[in-house]
């Protein structure tokens, strides 16, 4: 049973298009089943309808002619209850239609499944037998899971836009959902890059001199005819004959009657060289994987090494050509910073990702530099993306595909009103952070770049609350030393003097690594990380705390602060490390006060600990990305699960409550920085809760200050009391939307259009 669902599955994936794909799996599933019938209904969202889109026994002329409405006939029920329907006789039940044009007049028996990709009915598969008998479970349940990889395949085609073909419509917008990396909005035309030697990547890209690509073609064929010729004599000596034979089948691969070929017909077809070689290569590639004898399906790694030595050398040799946009959305698998070299930073209006996390340091920089950016977007068609015009939205983590008129108009709205808004924010820059009854909040900025620094003074930052120490370690290919360390250190130190600047201690790990010191694990965000890596290494930790002390001298505004504690063990040994660093630096001459010392509250064990830690800290400060992630188990850099990452939580704001409570009885300073603060929506709530510190990216401090300052402090514990009668999350956020709509802010926690129901139905209607 599993061959034949991986044979099946392999055969579905190698298919051309969706069409030739349902025929594959109707008549591979009927084969399989020893039925009579196997049909695909897919289900037209624009129409309620289901369509006839495929199927094996059946009149075929009824393909895409035969339709039922969203809750007719048995196929209509399967969908209706999402769940199978197994008869032993299909026409004697109530819900029957009996559907002429198909001709299935004699078959009794019916089993019907439902094709559901997280969780919407994307169609049904049914098998159908002239005799009237149930399908046995095992039939079922083989039934059932061919569905469940059909719907990946669908869910796909409907996504990118695919599936409008074979519903004989024009394109609609394609929408696709991810990560925020940075909020904002953009529109531009795509320009797709990609790494090197890396078939999935690489666009199709039209060519006008057809003749220059094919000679690029035979260029590239003859090095990589030299290349292999020259690994079969060394490899004469150590291989048998039988294997070296092997070099003899590359060469012939590259014959104009095989691969070679194949690829220049591509290239003659209009597609660039590195285009063709993608589709051809791929292909072969999938035909031998579909192969059951495992001798021709191992030949699939021979082709794809080929193919990828042909694209080295077509990569190192030909630099890219194709003009970048004047409005750039940069779109790739896994971009990294040095895209910011590479292209011109005025050409660039959008970034979008296929990988990646909110935390990587591609999001960091764009955040800095403002670029709207999504990130983790699965299932995106780079290959057909270039040149076609998109939309970044970073307030809601979508990016658009080829969108309409009224989508581009509303969109273009949001642009000018956030531009409009941006004027009138500056007017609050050189005003304290306070609510109208005169209640103070002291704003502090997140940050990890140079770049950051003087926007965040410009946009009136009181301090540091989180400087990310592992910044200047993501961007080398090595450990950077003391002295290196202090230098970074010390510019920031001195832009903010006299302000107070919190540095974290390395925090590796989870979605954050190092190139030169990888860690590998099943689970990292449960793993190897924080203080747990930097007390396992106390020659990396007393380095670094070494070069923050250093760089403090004459300054005196350092505060040191430990990531992911969750035990006073912890506190005890790190605190161990600092003291015998600032004794060191004492005995080498260093004229330096003793910094204060924290801990980050980011892991449930330390929410119920804030007592003892107080004992042993000066401060602590909530990290409330990680918190949220880790109380509500939610990745919130896995798209399939990033809508259950909750910030209004009732958990959340219960365990942030306690957190502020414990060290106010403790006559401790606590502060919160991420994602909450950033935010005017749960920033009046944590100000109502008692945190009088606020630590955000630069781009959210205006934004903050403006709603708190058109705020009374008895609005706000009003609102919280309210808040605490609720336990649903989104009850909660459109409840404190529904207050700051009738302050008359609403426009500063998103945009206008987004709060009107109005508009979004209307879009909702275009993008289905």
């Amino acid at each position: 049973m599993l061959e034949t669902l991986r044979r099946i599955v392999q055969e579905v994936n190698s298919a051309p298009d969706l069409s030739s794909a349902l025929d594959v799996m109707v008549g591979r599933v009927r084969q399989s089943m020893g039925t009579e019938v196997c049909s695909i209904y897919l289900l037209d969202h624009s129409v309620s309808q289901y369509r006839l889109m495929a199927t094996e026994g059946l009149n075929k002329a009824a393909v895409g002619a035969v339709t039922l409405q969203f809750s007719e006939g048995l196929v209509g029920q399967v969908g209706l209850r999402e769940e199978p329907i197994n008869l032993d006789d299909a026409p004697s039940h109530p819900k029957f239609r009996y559907l002429q044009e198909t001709g299935e007049e004699p078959f009794h028996s019916f089993l019907g499944v439902p094709i559901i990709h997280h969780r919407k009915v994307l169609g049904v598969m049914v098998v159908q037998q002239r005799d009237r008998r149930r399908f046995d479970q095992d039939e079922e349940a083989f039934l059932v899971t061919i569905s469940a990889q059909l719907a990946a395949v669908v869910a796909h085609a409907e996504a990118t836009g695919a599936i409008d073909d074979i519903f004989g419509r024009g394109a609609l917008t394609a929408r696709f959902d991810g990560v925020v990396g940075c909020v904002g909005v953009a529109i531009g035309k795509a320009f797709v890059v990609y790494p090197p030697a890396d078939f999935k990547s690489v666009p199709d890209r039209p060519v006008k001199n057809i003749k220059k690509e094919l000679r690029t073609l035979d260029e590239a064929i003859k090095t990589v005819r030299l290349e292999i010729r020259a690994l079969s004599e060394k490899a004469m000596i150590a291989l048998p004959p039988e294997e070296h034979a092997l070099f003899q089948v590359y060469e012939r691969m590259l014959d104009d009657n095989a691969l070679g070929g194949e690829i220049r017909r591509h290239v003659q077809q209009g597609n660039w060289v590195q285009g063709a070689l993608r589709e051809v290569v791929l292909k072969h590639v999938a035909a031998f994987e579909a192969m059951e004898d495992s001798y021709l399906r191992a030949r699939a790694s021979d082709v794809r090494d080929l193919g990828l030595r042909i694209l080295a050398y077509l990569q190192q040799a030909k630099t890219l050509t194709a003009p970048i946009p004047e409005k750039a959305i940069i779109v790739g698998e896994d971009i990294t910073p040095t895209i910011f070299v590479d292209i011109p930073r005025e050409r660039i209006v959008g970034i979008v990702s296929l990988h990646g996390s909110s935390n990587s340091h591609m999001s960091i920089v764009a955040r800095s530099l403002g670029i709207p950016t999504v990130v983790g977007v699965g299932e995106f068609p780079l290959s057909r993306l270039e040149a076609l015009q998109l939309i970044v939205d970073g307030h809601r983590g979508e990016v658009i595909i080829q969108p309409d008129a009224e989508v581009l108009r509303q969109y273009q709205d949001i642009i000018d009103e956030q531009k409009e808004l941006s004027k009138e924010l500056e007017e609050v820059a050189d005003l304290p952070c306070e609510t109208t009854d005169h209640f103070r909040v002291n704003l502090f900025v997140n940050t990890g770049l140079m770049a950051d620094v003087n926007l965040s003074l410009q946009r009136g930052a009181e301090g540091v609350g989180l400087y990310r120490t592992e910044i200047p370690f993501m961007v080398r290919d090595r450990f950077p030393t003391e002295l290196e360390q202090m230098e970074i250190y010390r510019q920031q130190l001195e832009a903010f003097h006299p302000a107070p600047v919190t540095m974290r201690t390395l925090d590796i790990g989870g979605d954050k690594s190092l190139p030169y010191f990888p860690i590998q694990e099943d689970n990292p965000f449960l793993g190897w990380r924080g203080i747990r890596v930097t007390l396992d290494h106390p020659e990396i930790f007393m380095v670094q705390v070494r070069a923050m002390l250093w760089a403090s001298e004459s300054l005196d505004n350092l505060r040191i602060m430990l990531p992911m504690v969750s035990s006073t063990t912890e506190i005890e040994e790190a605190l161990h490390l600092i003291h015998r660093a600032y004794l060191e630096v004492l005995e080498e001459g260093a004229h330096v006060r003793m910094p204060e010392v924290g801990v980050m509250i980011e892991v449930p064990a330390a929410v119920y600990q804030i007592q003892e830690f107080m004992q042993q800290c000066d401060f602590v400060s909530v990290g409330s990305n990680d918190l949220t992630q880790y109380l509500l188990a939610v990745d919130r850099n896995n798209r399939r699960v990033a809508n259950l990452y909750q910030a209004f939580h009732p958990s959340v704001l219960r365990a942030l409550r306690q957190v502020v409570n414990e060290a106010k009885l403790a006559n401790k300073p606590v502060s919160i920085c991420g994602e909450m603060a950033g935010d005017p929506r749960t920033a009046i709530l944590l100000v109502a809760m008692g945190y009088e510190t606020l630590s955000m990216s630069a781009s959210s401090l205006l934004r903050v200050k403006w709603v708190i300052r058109k705020l009374g402090m008895d609005r706000m514990r009003h609102l919280l009391d309210q808040v605490w009668e609720m336990d649903n999350a989104a009850v909660i956020r459109s409840h404190v939307d529904l207050m700051l709509d009738s302050a008359g802010l609403g426009n500063f926690i998103r945009p206008t259009v987004f709060s009107s129901s109005q508009a979004k139905e209307a879009a909702a209607r275009t993008l289905n």
